[in-house]
């Protein structure tokens, strides 16, 4: 499962680190959306690129945007984080509405680097280049 988000948005990259934290498994693999292999994707799935309004969460032939993608995380992590899953009872429209509110703000609220996001050597098999 490929999980592509905004590499320079400190949010984003803190999302990364609590998936990475609590994936038990290696069930995530994780590129910017800035980086080649990133905006490849993108452009395979016809998204405009980059999407960095959003993650985007890539499940075999299924594709995840926005509150959709965030929640699809959530449930194939460990309890507790998977019972946020169960928060798709709320429609789409409610929850992309406050997904990308908190989206339009990440940067003011959270930061932004200068930079895409490096992995640590140790954990460079779970970032696509």
């Amino acid at each position: 499962m490929v999980v592509l988000f905004d590499g320079v948005c400190n949010l984003c990259n803190a999302w990364v680190n609590f998936v990475i934290d609590h994936d038990r498994f290696g069930v995530f693999v994780f590129g910017a959306q800035q980086s080649a292999r990133g905006r490849a994707i993108l452009e395979e799935l016809h998204l405009p690129a980059p999407v960095l309004a959003g993650i985007v969460v890539v499940a075999g032939r299924r594709v995840y945007t926005d509150s959709a993608a965030i929640l699809e995380v959530c449930a194939r992590l460990p309890p507790p984080w998977r019972l946020i899953g169960f928060l798709r009872i709320i429609p789409r429209p409610i929850r992309d509405a406050v997904y990308r509110w908190v989206a339009r703000h990440r940067y003011a609220w959270f930061g932004k680097s200068a930079t895409c996001r490096v992995p640590a050597p140790e954990l460079e098999h779970r970032f696509l280049t």
